[in-house]
């Protein structure tokens, strides 16, 4: 639950929960999807990372990779994966995302 509660709080600050694709010149770089992941830093190809399931176990198996994560704060939990600007921006999601979670976890 706790994974599903850092992947839903990093989704909502990287995309609202929309699974963007390339925006342009308002583009960050050339992050896309859900989780704003970019191809030219490993996490996959356009097609992937826009693949909701794909991008969502992507971030799982990078946040699997970090020692710990089950015990620390969200925001460095999100941000060792991330590697974001705006490391501390993942916080004002935490609660929104634990009552998604508690809301759908057993439905």
């Amino acid at each position: 639950e706790r994974a599903a509660v850092v992947a839903i709080a990093t989704s909502l600050q990287e995309s609202k929960l929309e699974n963007l694709g390339h925006l342009g010149d308002r583009n960050d770089h050339d992050s896309q999807g859900l989780f704003q992941q970019r191809p030219s830093s490993g996490w996959g190809t356009v097609e992937q990372i826009t693949d909701p399931e794909y991008s969502t176990t992507a971030f799982l198996k990078g946040l699997k990779q970090v020692d710990g994560w089950q015990d620390m704060p969200l925001t460095k939990a999100a941000q060792t994966v991330q590697v974001s600007a705006y490391p501390d921006h993942y916080a004002q999601w935490e609660q929104q995302a634990a009552d998604l979670v508690t809301q759908h976890w057993n439905s």
